[in-house]
């Protein structure tokens, strides 16, 4: 998990333009998709409505060429002499009926030949309810359940006009048929006989079957709302007020289609008026099952995913490809802030990278001549001030010094007085010399001895000092004046509360590096007089050489880098202890 998010956190950069993108991409993929995809169902729907429109005519003409050629035959009968004289003559016996059924047949065949109403059936019935039927297994009717039935209450009503209507009961032995009545009557309005034609529901389909569908769907409707034909088998005979409504709203408003929801499904309608038959044409076109079979959504949605894919891959080189560079210079450039200033940039990568780590070179560098420049000034600003706080011996020490030298002479202790002559003229000797020299371990150690010799013999033997140094050490060099400021803090800042103790000096090699420690016992020092690894602290009066233990920190920093300098530790009550990191330097 870690190693992740160290990986998001690296490619930030790249990660969020990316994601962006692919975001925009996919957004967009899915606009146009959308978009082409109902576009493309509208335009279908559209050109589908007009081509359905054309249909709806082109089934009108066959309904209205086939209510033709019934009038036509309606005439024919209406006119016939022969039928028209038959049907109002009685037959005495059976030759005479029989006369009668053979020139009926006669002439009815020819009249039907002539007119050719298409698959419609031809029935004549005389009022003593004989039938002459042309298709007798079209329609195998029974002349007093005919004469019985109530469309012959409606042709009578209407003795003139031929009555369409949809009959699917007794009469038409529950065959779902239409029936085309009409009275035959004389000028005096005497009806001899009724003429009827039948189409079943069958023979009706076949004028609009050919133009039908998965999704596309024709209904013959009647003005009471009752479906009477229809390619859905199941929705035949069935009544529904509503697509009657639906349908009727095209007479009103001229509309070429109208979307529609019923049935429980959304459907583009179409509707025509059939006035010849008194019905209804209506198309039902599912919208959702045409534009499957019509428009692969599928395949489309494939393409958009591969031309997203696509999108995203190339999306993904390219940006990889401009961040990758960014992303190095932005590494390199974090590694600057620990403490690589002089390493310049790689000129890599894309043109605005390679300008950017161009200019950020040359600004480095600016700063590095200019931090040089600084730094030279402070080093000898600081060189100066070290010489100088050098070459002030502090008065009160020689003072001292010469105070506590004039008494052992008077108390004829001449020996120890040479001694601590010898001393001080070595400790004077050192402190005056270049302060830039360095000097090995084995000096640095005899100008300690030389200034605790004084020290111990002007206060006595009440601070112990004791010296543990590493033999393999003494020929490795090191700055003059390092470790003696320690040791002068110790003697006076160490012992005010005690009046006794140690300071032990230990010297040695350690990991590459050489280790100096200045341990006591005494006093120790509050958290708050310790403040980055130095003493906070102005009393100086006491001091040999006035240098504080902070300059030396800054020194050794100065001279060697921030891995090297002087770390203290301190306990009140417990003692101070010192630790200077010098690198290993020999001649």
């Amino acid at each position: 998990m870690r190693k992740l998010i160290r990986i998001i956190q690296a490619n930030n950069l790249f990660m969020k333009i990316f994601l962006v993108m692919v975001i925009s991409i996919i957004a967009v993929s899915l606009s146009i998709t959308y978009s082409s995809i109902r576009m493309s169902s509208n335009l279908f729907i559209d050109t589908f409505s007009i081509t359905n429109s054309k249909i709806m005519n082109q089934i009108t003409e066959r309904f209205n060429s086939f209510t033709d050629s019934i009038v036509s035959a309606s005439l024919e009968v209406d006119t016939n002499g022969t039928i028209k004289q038959l049907l109002q003559e009685e037959q005495e016996n059976a030759i005479d009926k029989s006369i009668f059924y053979y020139h009926m047949t006669r002439e009815m065949d020819r009249i039907y030949a002539e007119v050719d109403p298409n698959d419609a059936n031809m029935i004549i019935m005389s009022n003593n309810q004989d039938i002459f039927n042309m298709k007798y297994v079209k329609w195998q009717v029974d002349g007093e359940k005919l004469a019985n039935h109530e469309m012959i209450d409606r042709v009578e009503a209407s003795p003139n006009d031929i009555v369409y209507q949809f009959e699917e009961s007794e009469v038409t032995n529950g065959v779902p048929m239409i029936i085309a009545s009409k009275a035959l009557k004389l000028r005096s309005d005497y009806i001899y006989g009724y003429l009827f034609f039948s189409l079943t529901e069958r023979d009706l389909k076949k004028f609009y079957e050919s133009y039908t569908g998965a999704g596309n769907n024709v209904m013959l409707v009647s003005p009471s709302g009752q479906i009477i034909s229809s390619n859905q088998e199941k929705m035949i005979g069935e009544s529904s007020p509503e697509l009657l409504d639906y349908a009727k709203s095209f007479e009103d408003k001229n509309l070429e289609y109208r979307r529609v929801d019923i049935f429980g499904q959304n459907y583009i309608l179409l509707s025509e008026y059939i006035p010849s038959l008194d019905i209804y044409l209506v198309n039902l076109i599912d919208q959702e099952i045409i534009a499957e079979n019509v428009i692969d959504t599928s395949e489309i949605v494939l393409i958009s995913i591969v031309i997203v894919s696509l999108a995203v891959l190339v999306a993904f080189l390219i940006l990889r490809k401009m961040t990758v560079s960014i992303s190095q210079l932005v590494h390199q450039i974090s590694d600057m802030a620990r403490y690589q200033f002089n390493k310049p940039l790689k000129e890599t990568g894309g043109y605005e990278t390679r300008k950017i780590a161009k200019a950020f070179n040359y600004m480095l560098n600016e700063l590095q001549d200019y931090v040089q420049i600084l730094m030279n000034t402070q080093e000898k600003q600081r060189k100066a001030e070290l010489e100088t706080l050098q070459h002030q011996i502090n008065p009160h020490f020689i003072y001292n010094t010469l105070a506590s030298i004039k008494f052992m002479i008077r108390q004829e202790k001449k020996e120890k007085a040479a001694d601590t002559i010898d001393s001080f003229i070595a400790l004077i000797q050192n402190s005056l010399s270049n302060i830039e020299e360095t000097i090995t371990v084995e000096q640095e150690l005899a100008n300690l001895k030389n200034y605790v010799q004084i020290n111990q013999a002007r206060y006595g033997d009440r601070i112990q000092v004791n010296y543990l140094v590493a033999p393999d050490c003494l020929h490795l060099y090191l700055p003059k004046l390092v470790i003696q400021p320690f040791i002068e803090n110790a003697f006076f800042h160490a012992f005010t509360k005690k009046k006794t103790g140690f300071i032990q000096i230990l010297v040695a090699q350690k990991e590459n590096s050489l280790i100096c420690e200045i341990i006591d016992n005494g006093d120790g020092m509050i958290p708050e007089r310790l403040d980055n690894k130095t003493i906070k602290s102005k009393e100086k009066r006491q001091l040999f050489s006035g240098i504080g233990v902070k300059n030396v920190h800054e020194r050794i920093q100065l001279l060697y880098g921030k891995d090297y300098g002087v770390e203290i530790e301190s306990e009140p009550a417990k003692g101070t202890k010192v630790k200077i990191k010098l690198p290993v330097r020999e001649l």
